[in-house]
């Protein structure tokens, strides 16, 4: 029973380091001069992609791409550009963690 414990304690504590670890990576790369996790700035909030995307097909392929490329329209007039200083890798784990975010 201690054991499962410690193991949900440590499973937990890695987790919540994994969602800081990515929201760092947001701030990083500046993502969050645009967005924030759960308000609208000049982007949408992370929980509102999260709740429009959540359960689609394809939806981290695409929004990966969208992190990359730049896109327009999905959320009203203001476009969202490309984003030169984001690798594809840190892009997949941006669109992961906010796709998690309910």
């Amino acid at each position: 029973m201690k054991r499962s414990l410690m193991l949900v304690a440590a499973l937990a504590a890695f987790a919540s380091q994994a969602v800081l670890a990515n929201a760092d990576l947001a701030k990083a790369k500046n993502c969050m001069a645009c967005h924030a996790v759960g308000n609208k700035v000049i982007g949408p909030a992370y929980k509102d992609v999260a709740a429009k995307y959540a359960g689609q097909a394809g939806a981290e392929d695409r929004l990966t791409q969208k992190v990359l490329k730049g896109g327009s329209g999905a959320w009203g007039a203001v476009p969202m550009p490309a984003n030169a200083q984001v690798s594809e890798a840190e892009a997949r784990t941006l669109v992961k963690w906010v796709l998690s975010l309910k």
